[in-house]
């Protein structure tokens, strides 16, 4: 079970950190996803491109993996608020309605992974 849960938090990792890069690459395609309420919206992307990167790497460092578990739950519940509002937004922030009802459940599957890894795969249980 260890085996597996190590896998998928080095597939959790790579995930975030391609995923953060992506933050610079393509930054409009995020810019949706900002709150109107927050200035700066541009940098709020790149801010959590940047986050999403630390942690991915924290993660492939095993004295900080379970720190890197940890913010990965952490900025994935906070992310779960901007699904939600999409969900039930007139105009979804990318694709179709359906489109936002499936990003939520993936959401929820990114927290359960998140919270796996941070269990099973940093070699702290919480038991």
């Amino acid at each position: 079970m260890k085996l597996l849960w190590t896998i998928l938090k080095i597939l959790l990792a790579l995930f975030m950190i391609y995923a953060g890069v992506q933050h610079f690459i393509k930054p409009t395609f995020y810019l949706v996803f900002v709150p109107d309420f927050l200035p700066y919206k541009v940098w709020v992307v790149y801010l959590s491109g940047v986050i999403e990167i630390a942690l991915g790497i924290l993660l492939l460092i095993p004295h900080y993996s379970r720190m890197g578990a940890t913010g990965i739950l952490w900025l994935m519940i906070l992310f779960l608020p901007i699904h939600v509002w999409d969900v039930f937004s007139d105009q979804p922030a990318i694709g179709s309605s359906e489109a936002a009802m499936i990003r939520l459940p993936i959401q929820f599957v990114f927290i359960g992974l998140a919270w796996g890894v941070k269990k099973y795969a940093t070699g702290n249980s919480l038991d």
